[in-house]
């Protein structure tokens, strides 16, 4: 009897709540937005939603649920963003997911020396390298932090020694319109003008609400300033479980569902079908320590409940995975990055942040994480390919040319196919004996050996008048 020749392929998949559920969280964020609604002093943020039909009284914005759900359906349901050079790398649509590391935060870990340091405008510069040369990384992000720079330019310096350094889309935090303007001009000049930023923008700006369900006027001015620009936009809340949002799962979801939403329907009345990417850090309060935990399970539980909303709801998500409250690159850090990146990338969480840099409760960035990080994510691509059937790799005709007793080891199907084995650069499973004379490397050596080595990869070098034009810009800001 012969077999079929149809070729049939699977990606793993996950799901952490039932179309019920989503139903249910769905039906209470209108709720919450209908009853509560959300507190907003800016004035034309208010004009703008009052005079679409929302509640405006005394500050506080109730919004009718006929208009949530025409800003849901009226968002673009797909984002495309590309690289400097104009190459549309990342396709944010379905269950697509896409790993990119935070390159900045309080403080820094030599790979080197291993001591911790606060994090300088050169730092930016290494971990923006290291990132242009880990080619499982789709994307980046910063927050905006140098502690050698002035606080009010210290955004702009950093966007800029990373679009130097790195060529991959960025994501960028910044204080208000002003710094908002100045990387916009930074993003045109590098992809060559607005004409081509909006084929395939290579910048999407981050803002956030404050939890629970607050909004702070550089905020609202943001969010208009980049629907206006069509900058595509994040508006992304952090309710924490049982501090900033109820200690249960799905109340959290449903408060960091509607702070995101809400944000949605103002930027829609500013500028129908600008794109919009949906999301929430929901995390816990660790009521040992009472820190907001990056490395929770139920971080990543309820983070996959939001990507199925945003699946939901046809919207961009911005994810969160890859993160540890671990202070050093140990068990606890490779155990926590493994478990949150395999189980955003088999939900499928779009835009999935702080992967790989971010470590002890989001206060450290390591490049010796970063890499490790890495060759996880590369495991977690290698796992989402599935398991394709098709006539080739059934390989029945080769089972019975081999037949019983024999091997593969010289076949050409053999040959053809090996390659698609993962072999780690950092992982060992070699035997005792040959590791020993080898020089017997333990996990920490060999990951500071393999970091340093990819910190010597060199980005492009942006053409000597377009560094010129950085620097004009650079001296403006002062």
């Amino acid at each position: 009897m012969g077999i079929t020749t149809e070729d049939l392929y699977f990606k793993p998949s996950l799901r952490v709540i039932n179309d019920e559920q989503v139903s249910r969280i769905h039906a209470a964020t209108l709720e919450v937005l209908e009853r509560t609604g959300i507190k907003m002093t800016h004035p034309r943020g208010l004009e703008i939603l009052d005079g679409a039909g929302a509640k405006v009284e005394n500050n506080r914005v109730r919004i009718p649920s006929w208009m949530v759900e025409d800003a849901i359906a009226k968002a673009s349901h797909r984002l495309v963003l590309g690289n400097q050079k104009g190459e549309r790398t990342v396709f944010l649509e379905k269950d697509n997911s896409y790993f990119g590391p935070s390159l900045d935060c309080i403080d820094y870990m030599d790979p080197k020396t291993h001591k911790r340091m606060r994090f300088t405008s050169d730092h930016i510069k290494a971990t923006a390298a290291l990132c242009d040369g880990l080619d499982r990384f789709d994307w980046c992000m910063i927050i905006g932090m140098a502690d050698d720079v002035p606080p009010d330019i210290a955004d702009r310096v950093v966007v800029r020694n990373t679009l130097q350094n790195c060529a991959k889309p960025l994501v960028f935090c910044c204080k208000d319109t002003n710094s908002v303007k100045d990387i916009y001009e930074m993003g045109l000049l590098l992809c060559g003008g607005k004409e081509n930023f909006d084929k395939a923008p290579c910048l999407v700006h981050y803002s956030e609400p404050i939890s629970p369900l607050l909004y702070y006027d550089p905020a609202v001015d943001k969010v208009i300033f980049c629907a206006e620009n069509n900058i595509p936009l994040i508006n992304f809340p952090a309710p924490q479980a049982c501090g900033s949002a109820p200690a249960t799962f799905a109340g959290t979801i449903v408060q960091g569902s509607s702070e995101s939403l809400s944000g949605l329907v103002l930027h829609q009345l500013v500028n129908p079908g600008a794109s919009f990417i949906y999301g929430a850090f929901t995390t816990i309060m660790d009521m040992k320590t009472t820190i907001f935990s990056y490395g929770a399970t139920e971080l990543s539980l309820m983070t996959g409940a939001m990507a199925q909303m945003a699946q939901y709801y046809q919207l961009p998500f911005f994810g969160t995975a890859g993160a540890t409250d671990s202070k050093f690159c140990d068990a606890q850090a490779g155990a926590e990055v493994a478990f949150q990146c395999l189980s955003s990338a088999a939900v499928g969480s779009g835009l999935i942040h702080d992967c790989s840099s971010w470590m002890d409760h989001g206060s450290l960035v390591s490049p010796e994480f970063m890499v490790l990080a890495h060759d996880i994510v590369d495991s977690v691509h290698h796992f989402m390919n599935g398991i394709p059937v098709t006539r080739e790799t059934l390989a029945v005709d080769v089972i019975d040319k081999v037949g019983p007793g024999g091997h593969y080891l010289t076949e050409k199907h053999t040959m053809d196919h090996f390659r698609q084995i993962k072999y780690s650069e950092l992982f060992d499973r070699s035997i005792y004996d040959k590791w020993e004379k080898a020089g017997g490397k333990k996990f920490e050596d060999r990951l500071q050996a393999l970091t340093l080595k990819k910190m010597e990869h060199k980005p492009r070098q942006l053409p000597k008048e377009i560094i010129k034009e950085l620097d004009k810009m650079q001296a403006s800001w002062i």
